[in-house]
């Protein structure tokens, strides 16, 4: 008899105790392992290995990051990153006289290697205008003024239209009242049941337009949606995450929603991913909801089967993490809706 036929075979009591006694020493071990950072690390290292793809991806990420910092081509994480902290010195109050020093050789040696490398697009023309205003507002050093020379010798023309930044009182008026905003929220709702109907690419990147426009750490970006648009691929990939069992095969898109730690230098960042790539998430939901489509938010916890899984299928490098997966579509007029009671302001806010 083998010990999953024996298992099944002992007496609820006995099953019960068992299970007390393992839940009792897993909680002594994590009460004696949670004392110190160090124990915490031994626990993480000697009794669950819960975190080695984390701890791997991050190695990983730094090393693209460094592998990309000496490659000849577009280090878009850097560059995107560097130029908007220049925006925000150029924004500060009182500007300084010199600032960046520390990284305006770098960011210009990133800036001239993509323009080397024939990169065309709107980072580059933001890039390009933002150093244009920034070596026009600073004041001369050595470092700047090396770096100036460089730049002047990559530089392409502006146009009227520039990138850079700009007075709060130039944004549109905000057509949108907070009555019409709530109605929006009430609205995106978490759907399970779709029509059988297709769901357009050229909405889906209508949408995905909107989501860009999400706040990000240093306008990094590090995220990217992978589109399984078809009811086989998206059951295929929503297979992969706990809880669908019983509706992934009603689903005519899924999105996964993918972080690369490949952006980031350090491992202190690790987590800016997720964050980024959540606020995108949402972004893209509300903007699904305008387009009439709906969509579900689907929990992605590590479990490290369930990742590989869907690695092979996205063909994902190890250093991309997936922060969700969104179930998108047009809802079934007759499919329920959880109630999904939420809290109140007066449960969330914390006056201090």
């Amino acid at each position: 008899m083998s010990l999953m036929s024996l298992a099944r075979a002992l007496p609820d009591p006995v099953k019960n105790a068992i299970k007390a006694t393992r839940d009792n020493t897993g909680i002594a071990l994590v009460r004696l392992f949670s004392s110190s950072g160090f124990l915490s690390s031994v626990y993480y290292c000697l009794i669950s290995r819960e975190f080695d793809r984390e701890h791997r991806a991050v190695l990983l990420g730094r090393l693209n990051f460094a592998k990309r910092m000496r490659g000849q081509g577009e280090n878009d994480a850097f560059l995107r990153r560097n130029v908007h902290r220049l925006e925000k010195g150029l924004i500060m109050r009182p500007r300084r006289s010199t600032f960046a020093e520390d990284y305006i050789g770098p960011t210009v040696r990133c800036y001239a290697d993509a323009t080397q490398a024939g990169v065309v697009n709107g980072q580059q023309r933001w890039a390009n205008d933002v150093l244009t205003d920034y070596f026009s507002a600073v004041g001369s050093t050595p470092r700047i003024d090396s770096a100036k020379r460089a730049f002047t010798s990559t530089q392409t023309p502006g146009n009227t239209n520039r990138c850079v930044p700009y007075p709060h009182s130039d944004l549109p008026e905000c057509p949108v009242s907070y009555d019409e905003l709530m109605v929006l929220f009430r609205r995106r709702r978490s759907v399970r049941w779709y029509q059988d109907k297709p769901v357009s690419n050229a909405l889906l990147e209508q949408a995905v337009r909107a989501a860009a426009l999400a706040p990000s750490a240093c306008n990094r970006q590090p995220f990217r949606f992978y589109v399984s648009n078809g009811k086989e691929k998206a059951a295929e990939v929503a297979k992969c995450a706990g809880g669908t069992a019983g509706f992934h095969d009603n689903l005519p898109c899924v999105i996964a929603v993918v972080g690369d730690l490949g952006c980031y230098p350090e491992a202190r960042d690790r987590h800016v991913v997720y964050i980024d790539g959540s606020l995108a998430a949402m972004q893209l939901m509300l903007a699904l909801e305008s387009l009439g489509l709906s969509s579900c938010s689907i929990n992605w916890p590590d479990v490290e089967e369930r990742e590989r899984q869907l690695s092979k299928i996205l063909g994902l490098a190890y250093q991309e993490r997936t922060v969700m997966l969104l179930a998108v579509g047009y809802a079934d007029p007759t499919g329920g809706i959880p109630y999904s009671d939420k809290k109140t302001e007066k449960d969330l806010i914390v006056y201090n």
